[in-house]
């Protein structure tokens, strides 16, 4: 079992925003690594998991294997490495259970600020309840609460959204009594959402037409891991799950570095893989992306569903833009009309900045596109906080895991040397030259770029896109590294701090 997180009058020692992936994986990483230190995981809603509570739309599943979507220190169970969100909560609540978390989680409570208190080195953080707005005090701000809007989707404008007879939904607010079964559906979009959503409402519905204004390049790989599967009914479970993830990991660096080295290698492959699946119905302009792979996140698509009911004549892709939304569908402005009874607008999500969570230090709020990132979790001159953004080519629980790891050692080190605060320092004068670490088209990225902290070419201050690199690197480079900056803890502490929620 883990620390006591009973509220009290003494700060805690982490706080961590968020039970969901980031924050079921560092409190885990506490009760390994800190069993001594007091935390707590506040989380809005009334359950974990995070995305993997929010998402319920047909089919939601991971986008990727689930040897590297899970944690390093919890092997994958299921036969399916592509699991479904179902399979990934029952994780969770396994991790959490058997673990001792769940005590440490504080349900219902969502963050509204957190300011830094110099004076005495604490965190001070509002939150909202049912009871009301309390505060709770924290050494040290742990935040994982993911990188989009769980409020407020992104809704492309489309016209005529008004004059449709009949319903619209997006997916990120998908209604549990939505009846689809016979019906005309139109899935407006091509990203990871829409490949999902279309296979799995075409089992039900007359048919499901996937409307993209451009197409996306697509990868079917077994929802099954044949080796993984293998290894397991030979190996300790814990071996054949260390085999499997190095695996993919490796697989996964691969095919990103022959995508960035060699894209016309990679183009041709995966067109030749499509043509194979669909046959007759493969159409160049529906599947050939105007960028090159990895431009943008593949879109998997596991045991190739969604070619399948395509080929069965259940779903069908169209290319083009839309005019307007009428009372029946949309019209294109080929001039083309899509008879519709529902329509889901797979549009895309809204980035935020520390799930919307107003921070300051003393009173004065924080900028982040002003600030610069820090080994990839930390920012410039920002004391005793840390935040998850997972990696864009990879599976975001790879970083989570590393920046656990250091969170907690840097925890330790701190109270080894009686050190109130670690901030990364960075001069006005400082020769830090910004690079892009998301050379990435999406448009999720391209929409909040404004919002995004600063990155360098130097390791030190970059939200590098390389797990391999950076897992080694933040092994190997000292905590202590002449750039974070230790200060020792105030003399008296205020005895007693505001309530916690409770």
């Amino acid at each position: 079992m883990g620390a006591n997180t009973d509220a009290g009058d003494l700060p805690l020692d982490v706080i961590i925003v968020g039970a969901g992936i980031s924050g079921i994986g560092m409190a885990a990483h506490m009760q390994a690594l800190c069993p001594g230190k007091r935390y707590a995981v506040l989380e809005r809603r009334d359950r974990i998991g995070g995305t993997w509570d929010l998402f319920r739309y047909p089919g939601v599943r991971s986008d990727s294997d689930m040897h590297t979507l899970g944690f390093v220190f919890e092997p994958w169970r299921h036969e399916k490495s592509i699991a479904d969100g179902p399979a990934i909560l029952e994780y969770l609540d396994r991790i959490a259970d058997e673990r001792g978390i769940r005590p440490n989680i504080r349900f219902g409570t969502k963050v509204l600020t957190a300011d830094w208190d110099s004076s005495a080195a604490l965190w001070r953080v509002e939150v909202e309840t049912a009871q009301g707005r309390s505060q709770i005090a924290g050494r040290f701000l742990f935040l994982g609460s993911g990188y989009y809007d769980y409020d407020n989707p992104y809704d492309a404008p489309i016209p005529g959204k008004d004059d449709f007879a009949g319903q619209i939904v997006h997916p990120q607010f998908w209604p549990a009594d939505l009846d689809y079964a016979g019906k005309k559906v139109v899935v407006i979009g091509s990203g990871a959402t829409a490949v999902t959503v279309v296979p799995a409402m075409a089992q039900h519905a007359a048919h499901v037409t996937m409307l993209q204004r451009t197409p996306t390049w697509m990868a079917s790989r077994p929802a099954r891991d044949a080796i993984a599967n293998t290894l397991r009914r030979f190996l300790p479970e814990q071996l054949a799950y260390r085999i499997t993830r190095f695996k993919n990991i490796t697989m996964q660096s691969l095919v990103f570095r022959r995508a960035r080295t060699r894209p016309d290698k990679v183009k041709a492959y995966l067109t030749k893989q499509t043509q194979s699946l669909l046959g007759s119905h493969y159409n160049a302009a529906d599947f050939t992306p105007p960028y090159n792979p990895w431009d943008q996140r593949l879109c998997l698509v596991p045991d190739g569903d969604l070619f399948a009911a395509i080929r069965a004549g259940r779903a069908s892709v169209v290319t083009d833009r839309i005019e307007r939304i009428d009372a029946t569908g949309i019209r294109l402005q080929s001039g083309t009309h899509l008879d519709a009874d529902v329509i889901v607008t797979a549009t895309g999500l809204t980035m935020t900045m520390m799930g919307k969570i107003g921070v300051s230090l003393d009173g004065v709020p924080v900028d982040w596109s002003q600030r610069w990132y820090y080994k990839a979790c930390m920012f410039s001159n920002v004391p005793n906080l840390a935040a998850v953004f997972g990696y864009l080519n990879a599976s975001w629980t790879l970083r989570a895991d590393i920046i656990s790891d250091y969170v907690c050692r840097l925890v330790n080190l701190m109270a080894e040397r009686g050190a109130g605060s670690a901030t990364p320092v960075l001069p006005d004068n400082h020769d830090l030259v910004e690079d892009d670490p998301f050379d990435f088209s999406s448009g999720y990225i391209s929409r909040a770029r404004h919002l995004l902290p600063k990155s360098a070419s130097d390791m030190r201050w970059r939200l590098s896109q390389d797990y391999l690199r950076d897992r080694a690197w933040m092994k190997s480079d000292p905590i202590d590294d002449g750039v974070l900056r230790l200060d020792a803890a105030p003399v008296a502490q205020p005895e007693s701090m505001l309530q916690a929620a409770e």
